[in-house]
């Protein structure tokens, strides 16, 4: 062990404290790599090679990303020993790294060229193959200022094929070999019985399934699979997971240990037929569970093909995959009644070492539309979403929902059109059934290589049959046709259906062997559900005359002026109270927000005749008219000027010089992540309350959180932003590391900007309900603090989800019945004062 490396470890660390390993154990292990998750002052993780006897370290400030156009700051930190690769738990409070430690990712990797020299030279081109961090990545030293001490690096995603701008490490949130999260391991929770462990090196290997008969083990029972109702488009809203669409065989299997059963939607046994993915679910030494998935082949560009799994079956050779999506059976316990959520969570705990031919079948929360169109543009089938809190149901339900870049699905064969060349036949002649009806569909002709026309001709001889089986059929189909009975199911890409019923550009996929032909209907699809269970309203009818109401506003999302007038007059009742009296700053972009934008504060020509205004003295002592928002027609007209910001006043014009609330904005950097803002706004909050000021959460549609603060108008404009400023300076004194009260972004990095200049005179915050001119048209929310302990970013409710919650209860309904003002015993409490 070449201990001179290890002096700085082992200097700062006192191990009649700590239980970190001291280096005791040597060996060879380049090209061994872990990533630690540490949640110390703040949470990061601890990426380590190793290389000549030590892991070479750097602390990932967010962690790794997979975004090419992300560069996460790594800094380069002392020399850890070999043994600290399997080190998971607590270091003590106050000593060197205090806090809890996951060991979160290992595998092997690969540096071009000699690692000693790419270290001197300060670039890392870096290959990694773990179990979550994979792909090309980049470390390169960033050039030091004068007399810093540490060694800046930056760590870069390459454009490869695993670059995804959607992955972030916080989707797995468990140990990699205990299956704990960090605040189990913290609570030194016992570790989950979940993984394999490492045998003797004299023990055989695992048996294959052929061996040890599922038969003679307790096998959870096979239980109907649940199945997705087709959709207009991806339903919005945090309430709703989305996951790829594989386009491949359903798949449920049962496991217990090495014995496996595997079974088709419709119960059928095809362990023989996947036989490698048993023998790799067999070697997962699992306890006995259900899984559901889906078997794939990889097409082009990774994505999975159909065609080409019908075609790994036939020949007998070739990789598949099998995709869980979704687990039944816990350990012999059935756990279909817990919502998705908690069954995933327990799936990837299961899964976390899985390699090969299982793997886990990742989602990602809300933003429906973006991962739809994303997946369109990457060449899949299309995406499943379901309901977050929803229970595993056996049927077909609207709990889960597929949304299909191209329109497909399945289609009896009823018989086909001889061929005039030397094949076996022409066209297919394909249907669906109504009832006991077979209804004909249209005629298919494409897609059929040589060894499809001769297996399947023969499939269709072999069913011969003199009448035909459709309800009508147009005669002149009728004519050349040759039937068969109706027993094989062809699975069909199409552009759509013509009026009268038939198939246009019909192309030939595959047979579809797990789906009897008389389940075969044809799917209509439905308009996605509201984001919550409350049955979804009709938008109202426009109430305000609106010219080019057509107009598009936000491009993305396809939201017209119409789209926004309508919203806004909806949330009247709720946007109003805190609009009324206060002059209000519109951010208007007339062409859309994709085009120019530009901030209106004074009622200028043009203005909507439903617009307000009030008389604000300025600096120059002059007067000039603000613009108000009293009605619904006048904020329903907001849309009309293209007005898709609305920013308000803290007081109103009875009283303008005394304001009414205090708005704290928490502004993350752009490596600080959301669950850091999360916990520093509840406990600003809680600090505000041992100072008798009640708040209430707002997340503004960006990146942050806004605290905002109810106040009776006791005090002036002086007094409210000095406490503000008082409160972000004091909190910034005390937690330097992680709060900033500064404007200036060179120090802002890492850390939050507790921003107090929104509480001076003339100064503005984002409206309640206020759409916000961004990307995806979202909506500034208010929450409750329950609920923003569950977000996963500040910008995931959109227009439609905002709909959603206006009929349901208020989060903020006790707002107005807050009675509180700045008091001098109460600020003493929090060691401010209060100023004149």
């Amino acid at each position: 062990m070449p201990q001179a490396k290890l002096a700085p470890y082992l200097a700062k660390r006192d191990f009649t404290r700590t239980q970190e390993p001291q280096g005791a154990e040597a060996g060879e292990s380049d090209g061994l790599f872990i990533v630690q998750k540490h949640a110390a002052r703040r949470l990061h993780y601890d990426l380590r090679l190793a290389h000549d006897g030590v892991l070479l370290s750097w602390a990932v400030t967010r962690g790794p990303s997979r975004n090419p156009a992300d560069k996460r700051l790594a800094v380069r930190t002392e020399d850890h020993p070999l043994d600290y690769a399997d080190f998971e738990g607590t270091i003590p409070q106050g000593e060197y790294g205090g806090g809890t430690v996951m060991l979160w990712d290992r595998g092997q990797y690969r540096v071009e060229g000699d690692v000693g020299e790419a270290m001197a030279e300060g670039k890392l081109k870096i290959s990694f193959a773990g179990e979550r961090l994979n792909g090309g990545y980049t470390l390169v030293r960033i050039k030091g200022r004068p007399k810093e001490t540490r060694e800046n690096w930056l760590l870069i995603k390459e454009r490869d094929d695993l670059a995804s701008e959607e992955w972030t490490p916080d989707e797995h949130a468990t140990s990699i070999t205990t299956g704990r999260t960090m605040d189990e391991i913290a609570a030194g929770a016992k570790s989950r019985k979940v993984f394999r462990k490492k045998a003797p090196a004299s023990k055989p290997a695992a048996k294959t399934v052929a061996k040890k008969p599922a038969s003679s083990r307790k096998l959870p029972a096979f239980v109907p699979p649940q199945l997705a109702t087709l959709a207009q488009e991806a339903p919005e809203g945090v309430n709703w997971l989305h996951e790829v669409k594989y386009d491949g065989y359903r798949l449920l299997a049962a496991v217990d240990g090495e014995a496996v059963r595997l079974y088709t939607r419709s119960g059928l046994d095809w362990t023989e037929k996947f036989g490698g993915i048993a023998q790799a679910l067999a070697k997962l030494d699992l306890p006995p569970v259900l899984l559901d998935g889906e078997v794939t082949a990889a097409g082009k560009g990774g994505s999975s093909d159909f065609s080409a799994l019908q075609r790994i079956l036939k020949e007998g050779r070739g990789d598949l995959a099998y995709f869980v999506f979704d687990l039944l059976t816990d350990d012999g316990e059935d756990i279909r009644s817990l919502p998705l959520t908690q069954r995933k969570e327990r799936l990837e705990a299961y899964l976390a070492r899985a390699k090969g031919a299982v793997r886990y079948s990742d989602h990602i929360q809300g933003s429906g539309d973006r991962v739809a169109l994303n997946a369109c543009k990457m060449g899949l089938e299309g995406i499943i979403a379901k309901r977050a809190d929803a229970p595993y149901r056996s049927t077909r339900s609207k709990d889960w929902l597929k949304i299909k870049c191209v329109k497909r699905q399945e289609f009896v064969i009823g018989g086909y059109t001889p061929s005039t060349k030397k094949r076996a036949f022409s066209s297919l002649i394909v249907g669906f059934y109504e009832g006991d009806e077979l209804h004909y569909a249209g005629r298919v002709g494409t897609g059929f290589d040589d060894r499809t026309l001769r297996d399947l001709g023969a499939a269709m001889e072999a069913r011969a049959r003199k009448t035909s089986p459709f309800a009508k059929i147009p005669a002149d189909v009728a004519r050349k046709a040759k039937w068969c009975a109706p027993e094989l199911v062809a699975e069909v890409n199409f552009t759509e259906m013509t009026d009268s019923g038939s198939l246009r550009h019909p192309v030939f996929m595959g047979l579809r062997e797990d789906k009897p032909a008389r389940s075969i209907t044809m799917e209509k699809p439905v308009a996605p559900p509201s984001s919550k269970k409350a049955p979804k309203s009709a938008p109202p009818e426009v109430k305000v005359r609106l010219t080019s109401p057509d107009k598009v506003l936000f491009p993305t999302m396809g939201i017209t002026k119409r789209d926004l007038a309508s919203y806004l007059q909806q949330a009247a009742p709720r946007m109003l109270p805190h609009l009324m009296g206060r002059p209000v700053s519109l951010v208007r972009c007339p062409a859309g927000r994709a085009k120019s934008c530009f901030f209106q504060k004074h009622v200028g020509k043009g203005m909507p005749d439903a617009f307000g205004k009030v008389a604000v003295s300025e600096k120059d002592a002059k007067k000039a008219d603000y613009i108000l928002i009293e009605t619904e027609e006048a904020l329903a007209s907001c849309a009309q000027v293209g007005a898709l910001e609305l920013h308000i006043w803290g007081s109103r014009k009875d009283k303008l010089e005394q304001p009414d609330r205090v708005v704290f904005d928490l502004d993350p950097g752009d490596d600080v992540d959301f669950e850091q803002v999360k916990k520093a706004s509840r406990e600003l909050a809680a600090i505000l309350e041992e100072g008798g000021l009640v708040s209430f959460p707002l997340v503004t549609g960006g990146k942050g959180v806004h605290i905002v603060v109810p106040l009776n108008r006791r005090h002036e404009w002086a007094v409210t932003a000095g406490f503000a400023k008082d409160f972000a300076q004091k909190m910034a004194e005390i937690d330097p590391d992680r709060f900033v009260a500064t404007m200036t972004k060179a120090r802002r990095g890492g850390k939050i900007f507790i921003d107090h200049f929104r509480n001076g005179r003339g100064a503005t915050a984002i409206a309640p309900y206020s759409p916000r001119a961004r990307e995806g048209a979202p909506v500034a929310m208010p929450v409750t603090w329950a609920e923003l302990a569950g977000l996963k970013a500040a910008n995931l409710f959109s227009i439609e989800d905002a709909r959603a919650r206006l009929s349901q209860p208020d989060p903020w309904a006790d707002y107005d019945s807050v009675r509180q003002s700045l008091t001098k015993a109460g600020l003493k409490r929090i060691g401010l004062t209060l100023g004149d």
